[in-house]
């Protein structure tokens, strides 16, 4: 994919109140450095040559900056403040981008994404239009219904995750549709605008951020890796 340019949007907008954190998730600390910070250095692994767009929340912009100085944190990246919800956020990073290629869309707090899942949605974007990173379910479901529930065939379902990856073209073409409420992530955004969805492994080792178990386990990931 030589000359094709290939931007990282992060958008990392929690607050920790999940977790019962004063400090916001992206900026705890495990494994001696700031999530926010490792999952900067899992998609440097990758490459040096990556375009790096943050978003942030208008009143944690600062202490990023106060952040990326206290860990000499030096790798060049845009900021952009977030907005009121994930699609008005990504929606703004996009704006950005003037010109062609490929943006992987990744969620600030999964820091042990692995090089294989980064490469792998890169090279099928270019080539299928898309690229979602997405597990199996390895436990049993049931689907409540009312008092009651029933079971479901896991097979039939996936877990998705990010990086979510697209042509650049084609995803700021996607975020011109009017916003709804079940717009969870850019997949299902890319799927109502009308363009195609493909799924690609992604690795249980990459892990969202969002209780102090998950803190616990991310480190294991980390310190093993």
């Amino acid at each position: 994919m030589a000359g094709l340019k290939k931007y990282v949007l992060i958008v990392a907008g929690g607050y920790g109140s999940r977790m019962g954190s004063d400090v916001p998730k992206q900026f705890i600390s495990i494994a001696g450095k700031p999530i926010l910070i490792h999952t900067f250095e899992a998609f440097l692994k990758y490459s040096q040559d990556l375009i790096f767009i943050l978003i942030l929340p208008a009143d944690q912009i600062d202490n990023w900056r106060k952040i990326c100085v206290e860990n000499s944190f030096s790798t060049p990246h845009i900021i952009k403040e977030g907005g009121a919800t994930r699609f008005q956020s990504v929606k703004k990073g996009l704006e950005i981008i003037k010109e062609d290629g490929l943006v992987a869309i990744h969620d600030g707090v999964r820091p042990c994404v692995p090089q294989e899942v980064i490469s792998s949605s890169f090279l099928i974007a270019k080539s299928k239009g898309s690229a979602i990173a997405s597990v199996s379910i390895r436990e049993s479901i049931r689907k409540v219904v009312g008092n009651n529930s029933q079971v479901m065939n896991r097979n039939d379902f996936v877990v998705i995750q990010t990086p979510q990856t697209f042509p650049i073209n084609l995803i700021q073409k996607a975020y011109e549709i009017h916003e709804q409420d079940f717009f969870t992530d850019d997949a299902t955004v890319y799927e109502t605008a009308g363009m195609p969805v493909n799924l690609i492994e992604g690795s249980y080792s990459n892990i969202k951020i969002t209780t102090k178990d998950d803190l616990r386990i991310a480190e294991a990931f980390l310190t093993h890796k």
